[in-house]
Formats: structure tokens, C-alpha cells, sequence
């Protein structure tokens, strides 16, 4: 049976980051508050867990999990050939509502689905989640929905889509955004919008003016 922790308190939250860092490190799965919407999540570099991951969301490999980090650093350990623009909106954005696809390291030994190569990866500003990231370093994090159902905004939702397919779950109240991460591929010649979210195309601009939309 899944375990619930209220994370509105101290001692609470403390017993509940302790229990879903200790199922990450046992390649089960969490749901967790973002300051978008709630996510699910797996230890990234635990493939069986990631493939629970999308499993529990009714996903196949075609649409492979982001990653969350904990401090931008995390893109030393991860990526390839990150620009100058991913730089500036790592700076401007992060921790936020921006999710960046660069080219990860051939020599990380993960599988997240089919990414050809690439990584999604995103610093969220929410203090549960970047509490747990420092616990249990990067992790594979995809919105707390089933496939084709709204992404959560608390965790009741999200308990009641995934049920005991999740081993913990940390309530952090309603979320602040009902929208997801915006999502900024910077693989190509020129940094390309490929989906609008919670930070608008107008808004990225100002940060990288070359901004294409897919």
C-alpha cells in the first residue's frame, strides 16, 4: 500500500523526504509537488524503475521522461555541447517553469525511452522537490497523470490516477501553476520553442532573441 506523507509541517516532511529517498534508491516510484503540477518520479539511472515510470502513466517508450535536477551544476554531469543561449536560460529561468533538451553524454549508462540522443532537463523551483533532487540526485519525473488525463494540481488527484503504483507520496498542497514547463530545444543551430507553458515565447525572447517556434 502507498504511503502519504503531509509535507505542510517539519517533522512530517522530514519523514516523508526520508521515505521517498529510500524508494528511489529501491527503484520504486514517487509522486511529488512541483511548482508547475505534480510529477511522478524514478531514479533516472535505474532503467527497470523508469520503465515502471512509464508504465504506472500508460506511456510508451516514444515519449520518454524528463529529468529533474537540483542545482544547474547538474548540466556538467549530464549534457553535451550545452550553448551559450541554454547558459543565458538556465540563468534567467531556473529554478522554474523552463524545461531544456540538449544532448546528454554518450557515456551515461540510462535509458529514459526513445531520446535519439537528447535529454530534457529541468530545475524546478518547488522546495519538496528540490529537497528530495538533493537526496537522491537527478531523477526521470513526468506529470502525475495517466495518458490523455489532466495533469494534477494536488496530490489527491494524482493518487487517484496512479493509485499503488506509486510507493510514496509527498503532499505538498495545490500547486502553483495549472500549466506545465515550457520546453526550449537547444540540439539545433538555433534555440526552438517546442511547447509554450508557463513561460511565454515573449518572455524566453528577452533572454534568447533567436527564438524559434516549432
Amino acid at each position: 500500500m502507498a504511503l502519504r506523507y503531509d509535507c505542510s509541517t517539519d517533522s512530517t516532511r522530514a519523514d516523508g523526504l526520508g521515505a521517498a529517498a529510500l524508494a528511489v534508491r529501491r527503484g520504486e516510484l514517487v509522486v511529488l509537488p512541483t511548482d508547475t503540477v505534480y510529477g511522478i518520479g524514478a531514479d533516472a539511472f535505474n532503467p527497470d524503475a523508469v520503465d515502471r515510470l512509464l508504465g504506472a502513466k500508460g506511456r510508451d517508450r516514444a515519449m520518454p521522461s524528463p529529468v529533474l535536477v537540483a542545482s544547474p551544476d547538474a548540466l556538467h554531469d549530464l549534457v553535451a555541447d550545452f550553448p551559450k543561449q541554454g547558459w543565458a536560460l538556465v540563468e534567467a529561468f531556473w529554478p522554474g517553469g523552463l524545461t531544456l533538451v540538449a544532448r546528454h553524454l554518450p557515456s551515461l549508462t540510462w535509458d529514459l525511452g526513445e531520446t535519439n540522443g537528447t535529454v530534457a532537463v529541468r530545475m524546478p523551483s518547488h522546495p519538496v522537490a528540490l529537497a528530495l533532487l538533493s537526496e537522491t540526485g537527478p531523477m526521470a519525473v513526468s506529470s502525475a497523470n495517466l495518458t490523455g488525463r489532466p495533469s494534477p494540481q494536488d496530490c489527491d488527484a494524482a493518487q487517484g490516477m496512479l493509485g499503488d503504483s506509486v510507493s510514496v507520496y509527498l503532499d505538498g498542497g495545490p500547486t502553483e501553476a495549472a500549466v506545465a514547463s515550457s520546453i526550449v530545444d537547444l540540439t539545433g543551430p538555433a534555440p526552438v520553442l517546442k511547447r509554450a507553458g508557463a513561460i511565454s515565447a515573449r518572455t524566453l525572447r528577452g533572454v534568447v532573441p533567436d527564438l524559434l517556434e516549432a
